[in-house]
């Protein structure tokens, strides 16, 4: 079953429930999903379905952020158990040291010497630790690993 298909399956189990949250947060989430479908105009793949869920997640996150510094924790709570729900879908999080290894890897495979070669690394990393791995710390790991840190 594709992600999506599961997306549309757990809000017919969370109607059932009457989960408020997970319905609003399952509804909006297909809503994106729908409006990438769109702006592609072809069906999504899994890994595109998931990097809406991680744009959603991430927008959450900023959200959470804001809320705090407003003082607001009344916004800040349902952030967060919106941000809960939106982790359930995504794939368990790399470590820094895991990070480091792929990274690695791609940087031998690629034969990569310096920092010129980013742009030949950093596209096949992003493909590979979608949604696995914060793309800033990604990024991260290739400018200390190509420039010799």
């Amino acid at each position: 079953m594709g992600l999506e298909a599961k997306l549309r399956d757990d809000l017919k189990g969370s109607l059932r429930k009457g989960d408020k949250l997970r319905v609003s947060v399952l509804r909006l989430l297909l809503s994106a999903v729908n409006y990438a479908q769109m702006a592609k105009q072809a069906p999504l793949e899994d890994s595109d379905v998931l990097g809406v869920v991680v744009k959603e997640a991430k927008q959450r996150q900023e959200s959470i952020e804001a809320f705090k510094k407003g003082e607001r924790a009344d916004l800040v709570s349902q952030e967060q158990g919106e941000l809960e729900i939106l982790q359930s879908y995504l794939p368990k999080q790399m470590s820094h040291d895991e990070v480091v290894a792929a990274v690695r890897a791609v940087i031998a495979a690629t034969s990569a010497k310096g920092p010129q070669d980013k742009g030949k690394v950093m596209p096949k990393l992003i493909a590979e630790l979608k949604g696995k791995a914060d793309g800033r710390e990604i990024n991260a790991v290739v400018t200390d690993l190509l420039s010799g840190k």
